[in-house]
């Protein structure tokens, strides 16, 4: 319970005080002052951005934590470890995740707050928080689902009645 009323108050913070929406439009449309001779490519990476916002991704997750607590991430965000993000390489900065743990089929929703995993062929990397409530101690396996931010507080809310009924 502690941690569902910790990760909507993030949620509601971080909402409050960036637009996700606005931060996902840009990163799929390319500058309206830039320029290139190489319109495919630039066709290429549209589609592939938008393919990526509609489809579960699954690959392998591990975890950060207390080395990287208080430092700021690439959105410019103080990472805490035991807030509900994650880093990944292509999905948006400041939007929405819900990452699955297909083992024990835990799920929870993260904010997209910095860059990597950079370390072998792993896909994001989880709060310490993210990754304790799936169960993933060191890396492992899990779907990606990328989330509108409308879609994600519906989803928190939802969780957060059937908690306070269970």
């Amino acid at each position: 319970m502690n941690k569902l009323i910790l990760a909507v108050s993030v949620f509601i913070t971080c909402s409050y005080f960036s637009n996700p929406i606005l931060a996902a439009e840009a990163s799929k449309h390319p500058s309206a002052t830039s320029t290139s001779k190489k319109p495919a490519a630039k066709a290429h990476n549209a589609k592939h951005h938008s393919k990526a916002s509609k489809d579960n991704q699954r690959g392998t997750a591990s975890w950060y934590g207390a080395e990287f607590h208080g430092k700021k991430t690439a959105s410019g965000q103080t990472y805490n470890m035991y807030a509900m993000t994650a880093a990944h390489k292509t999905l948006p900065l400041l939007s929405y995740a819900k990452v699955t743990n297909p083992k024990n089929h835990r799920s929870v929703i993260v904010r997209i707050n910095d860059r990597g995993s950079f370390h072998g062929k792993r896909d994001v990397d989880l709060s310490y928080a993210a990754a304790q409530a799936l169960g993933i101690k060191g890396t492992g396996a899990v779907t990606i689902t990328p989330l509108a931010p409308d879609q994600a507080l519906s989803q928190l809310s939802t969780d957060s009645k059937t908690k306070k009924r269970g």
